[in-house]
């Protein structure tokens, strides 16, 4: 276990305002800065080091200081209290939040932090109020800054900024509220894991994360989560804001256009090729803080939600799709490149999906859509294939042939009726994975969503 006093120990929280106290479960004061022992009128020697019951249950002057800390151990749970603080006569006000210390996931102690308030009791003079708040802000900001530091890697700055301004910040419970939901998957993520090294996936995964987060949280969305290489972000709450489905499909457009540039790094460092698709959805869901007493996390849930995943679920690299409640709702003209008809499971009847390539008004923001043109090959290729419903296979061995390829795409000719969205899988040099575009004269034109490692051999192959 690390040393606690070398943990909390730093330079913020010698000079803050309020007293921090450290108790061990062995019932020993681990810690206390200069603060603490200012207001409590105790030394070093008198404090650090010493049982707590010692120092503190035989002055029953200070009983609601003691009760203060005792109930933070036997009530298990944060508690935020005014008490009452006697030193050489003179009793102070003093505000406590005491709440368990842990290292990891182990609790090891009791932290204790309090204030003095007794002037602000007894403030009346306006100037004096004033500098006195202007002094407070200033020690505000600094407790600010801490927990900035101590949960801003964790949490989006909006979920911080809520628990910082908001005293029920992390009660549990949400809200209904008319939102928009941003769900992206990087296509083939599953394949390229297994045979990239741990350690460079890691690293291209994080500059990827990095580069989406900044695209999401400059457009005022809020991340919930990432889910493997894929993102839940939402864009109204905790603040909520009239154009957040005009911002949500900013950011999408503006994570599409990074991807240039995270391909240029990716190929720079040996590493593979990347393609997102992103799917959009605007209606009401319930958001708030879910979970339990013990595991809490600021979330978002509602068949909106779900829907937003199946549109997601029908895109194929560099693709943006969003439904006609999210084209409603946004503001600014949309550059739209296709519609297409889908049927998603959990969803009553048909659902209209358009393809945005950019965006109007202030934004001006457009994504070239790059691929190339099948080229035809010398004699069709044979394969066998099978329907995918979900990850799952079919049952039925279906046969066919690739006319023409590109680098992430095919035609595919076969007697098996296809349909638009479709999923399948053949053996090209392992599993690939496709999605049905559409339905040409020739046969089916196929997207890659994920190519084995032994692809490339497998073209020469068929091409030569």
């Amino acid at each position: 276990m690390n040393d606690p006093t070398s943990i909390i120990h730093s330079r913020i929280i010698e000079n803050v305002s309020e007293g921090i106290i450290l108790i061990g479960f062995n019932g020993k004061v681990m810690y206390a800065n200069p603060r603490a022992m200012g207001i409590l009128g105790l030394s070093a020697e008198d404090l650090i080091g010493k049982k707590f019951a010692a120092v503190f249950f035989d002055d029953p002057e200070n009983d609601e200081f003691t009760q203060a800390v005792l109930e933070c151990v036997y009530d298990k749970s944060t508690k935020d209290s005014i008490v009452k603080y006697t030193v050489g006569g003179k009793v102070s006000t003093l505000r406590m939040i005491t709440s368990f210390y842990t290292d990891g996931n182990q609790r090891t102690g009791v932290i204790a932090v309090f204030s003095d308030i007794s002037e602000l009791e007894e403030l009346r003079d306006a100037v004096k109020s004033m500098h006195r708040i202007q002094s407070l802000n200033s020690q505000l900001e600094l407790r600010n800054k801490l927990l900035n530091e101590t949960f801003g890697r964790f949490l989006s700055d909006e979920i911080v900024k809520n628990l910082l301004d908001n005293p029920d910040g992390l009660k549990l419970g949400g809200e209904s509220r008319t939102l928009t939901i941003m769900m992206s998957d990087l296509r083939g993520f599953t394949a390229l894991s297994e045979r990239m090294d741990p350690g460079d996936l890691i690293t291209l995964l994080n500059h990827y994360l990095m580069e989406m987060t900044d695209a999401i949280q400059s457009n005022g969305g809020t991340i919930i989560e990432f889910i493997g290489d894929g993102i839940l972000a939402i864009f109204g709450a905790p603040d909520y804001f009239e154009d957040n489905a005009t911002k949500a499909v900013v950011a999408a457009l503006t994570m599409q256009e990074k991807m240039k540039n995270i391909n240029k790094w990716n190929d720079e460092h040996g590493y593979p090729f990347l393609e997102m698709g992103i799917g959009i959805n605007t209606g009401e869901v319930i958001v708030g803080n879910i979970g339990s007493e013990k595991r809490t996390k600021y979330g978002v849930v509602g068949k909106e939600v779900n829907l937003c995943g199946r549109i997601e679920s029908y895109t194929v690299g560099g693709q943006i799709l969003i439904p006609p409640s999210t084209r409603d709702a946004v503001g600014e003209e949309l550059e739209i490149v296709k519609e297409m008809v889908v049927y998603p499971k959990g969803a009553k009847g048909e659902l209209l999906l358009s393809q945005v390539v950019g965006i109007g008004g202030p934004y001006n923001i457009y994504v070239e859509q790059e691929s190339e043109k099948p080229q035809l090959l010398k004699k069709p290729a044979p394969v066998c294939f099978f329907k995918l419903d979900g990850k799952h296979k079919l049952e039925g061995t279906n046969y066919g042939g690739i006319t023409a390829v590109a680098h992430d795409r095919a035609i595919l000719e076969t007697a098996t009726k296809l349909g638009v969205l479709d999923n399948i899988e053949m053996e090209a040099g392992g599993d690939l994975y496709c999605k049905v575009l559409e339905e040409k004269d020739n046969g089916y034109l196929l997207q890659y969503t994920a190519v084995p490692a032994g692809y490339d051999n497998w073209l020469k192959s068929i091409s030569g």
